[in-house]
């Protein structure tokens, strides 16, 4: 593996290591200016927002616990699967989330961070009866990206 590779794999390890301690400014300092953040619920995040998105939910998820498995990278990309275990905040119910995240690598930061997880998985944890009758759905997943852009904005507004 190359210099490069290692610097980035690193950057990986720095930055579950950060959320699984709810360090969102840390996190914030591996992400490039020009940075693209993507999952089914926040859709194409710039700096200034994926930072507050983690801040948000590093404050909410108390009982947050992340385990990160595999970490591949090259010299520009890199590619993680990581487990987060959480209540989620509306529901309080227990969800153990399994997510492969994409990564881009810009001048030592992180420039494309993209996760995707199964949806349906985690709205029958998340939310219940609704998420399982519903979660399977493309309209059910638009209106929960709506809801979760929202509360953004709303705790953006009140920082």
């Amino acid at each position: 593996m190359s210099l490069q590779a290692d610097q980035n794999t690193d950057c990986i390890k720095r930055f579950y290591s950060a959320l699984s301690q709810r360090d969102a400014a840390s996190m914030g300092r591996l992400y490039h200016p020009d940075v693209v953040f993507n999952d089914p619920a926040f859709q194409n995040l710039g700096f200034a927002d994926v930072c507050a998105m983690w801040t948000m939910l590093c404050e909410r998820g108390k009982d947050l616990r992340i385990e990160l498995g595999e970490v591949h990278c090259t010299d520009s990309t890199g590619r993680a699967q990581w487990t987060a275990h959480y209540s989620f905040s509306q529901t309080k119910r227990l969800v153990v989330n399994v997510i492969n995240a994409d990564f881009s690598f810009q001048d030592g930061q992180i420039v494309r961070h993209t996760d995707r997880f199964d949806f349906y998985r985690w709205a029958r944890q998340a939310l219940g009866p609704i998420g399982f009758l519903l979660g399977w759905t493309g309209a059910f997943q638009r209106k929960v990206s709506k809801t979760a852009m929202a509360n953004l904005a709303t705790f953006k507004a009140r920082k």
